[in-house]
């Protein structure tokens, strides 16, 4: 099994910057794609952005030219950079990674999540 374990979450003035991590453990033999997502009270959890193995990344229109998504393979550790913080970017963030096995199935993980919260 794989666990993944989100950290860096806190309270922020809108404005400010906060960095998530996520880091992998387990068995592992290759991460594919890993993804981060939020989901706010009441909302439905909702893509933030995503980054493959080679490091081609998409984000979400909302959070673009503010977030950045990176991610170190040597250490399955992959963070977000936010910055210019809003209120509406409060939510419950959660890491995910789809694991390739030597045997070639894939599957996919969720973190348990991180809260960040933007106060006006």
């Amino acid at each position: 099994q794989v666990q993944l374990v989100e950290s860096g979450g806190g309270l922020v003035q809108a404005g400010g910057s906060l960095t998530l991590s996520c880091a992998a453990s387990g068995r592992i033999f290759r991460i594919n794609a890993m993804g981060w997502y939020r989901q706010a009270p009441g909302k439905q959890r909702q893509l933030v952005a995503t980054i493959t193995s080679g490091g081609s990344t998409n984000y979400a229109d909302d959070v673009k030219g503010r977030f950045t998504i990176s991610r170190d393979n040597a250490k399955n550790t992959m963070y977000l950079q936010m910055n210019s913080l809003k209120p509406e970017d409060t939510a419950v963030y959660y890491c995910n990674a789809n694991v390739m096995y030597d045997s070639g199935n894939r599957y996919n993980y969720w973190g348990q999540g991180t809260q960040v919260t933007v106060s006006s």
